[in-house]
């Protein structure tokens, strides 16, 4: 039954998205998981001082520093605004029966991502080195997420024209988003020692997969606008040549080829 509770909860939040499309994936994904998190430690009523419960608390920090970003950028960036009408559709034409349809996958794919946790907590599993490694991880995420942001938006601010290749992006093109694989790496493991049965490691996985996948699917979006936008840069084409695109160290400069990525 709790777990129906945490769906609704993400049901509730994400119902942003009648509102304005993208708020389905933007605001209604940050705020929801924040929401969740919140539900978590009511719901379980645990010790604060445990792992369990500081990974629930790190859902909340992430959810309400993403969903406060992006809200941000929205009000404030009439530029990010302008590019985004013409990457992403805004769900005008979109028929009520599809936006209910997109409504139920978003909610139920947050409430998979955060069912490691759930899961620790609905098992009865406290403190472990899986939990504690798994809380680590997802506080380095943030960190990450949260330096990339202003690095970028640092970066932005002093040459608006040009691409962002300092701080973390001198390492990952796209340190933001391997600062969300992270997070949910992070939250993966914190639940991996006790996943049981089936069910649960089917919500664990899928929920890992999906996200890992959205984030390979945004650095392709995002790879084709700079490659639009700064293509003919010889300092930027320089750049994409030696920095990996999502996973530091890893040898993977481009994925605009694999169209299968839907970010």
């Amino acid at each position: 039954m709790s777990y129906y509770i945490i769906l609704g909860v993400s049901l509730a939040i994400c119902a942003m998205g009648f509102y304005k499309y993208l708020y389905f994936i933007s605001l209604g994904y940050g705020f929801s998981v924040a929401a969740i998190g919140i539900a978590l430690l009511l719901m379980f009523n645990m010790d604060l001082e445990t792992a369990p419960a500081i990974c629930a608390f790190l859902l909340i920090l992430y959810g309400l520093r993403l969903g406060g970003y992006l809200l941000k950028r929205e009000i404030k960036s009439a530029d990010y605004n302008k590019a985004m009408k013409k990457e992403i559709k805004d769900g005008s034409g979109m028929n009520f029966f599809v936006k209910i349809c997109m409504w139920i996958s978003c909610a139920f794919l947050y409430t998979l991502q955060v069912s490691p946790i759930y899961f620790r907590m609905r098992n009865g599993k406290g403190t472990d080195a899986f939990s504690v490694i798994g809380a680590a991880i997802m506080a380095l995420g943030i960190a990450v997420e949260a330096t990339a942001d202003h690095q970028k938006s640092k970066a932005k601010k002093a040459n608006p024209g040009r691409f962002c290749d300092t701080g973390l992006f001198k390492i990952v093109r796209c340190p933001n988003y391997f600062g969300e694989i992270l997070f949910w790496t992070g939250v993966f493991v914190s639940g991996v020692n006790i996943l049981s049965g089936f069910v649960q490691w089917s919500a664990a996985v899928i929920g890992y997969v999906c996200i890992v996948y959205i984030m390979f699917g945004g650095a392709r979006r995002l790879e084709i606008r700079q490659n639009r936008n700064y293509g003919a840069d010889p300092e930027y084409q320089n750049y994409v040549k030696k920095t990996p695109i999502i996973l530091p160290l890893i040898p993977l400069y481009s994925v605009e080829k694999y169209k299968f990525l839907v970010g």
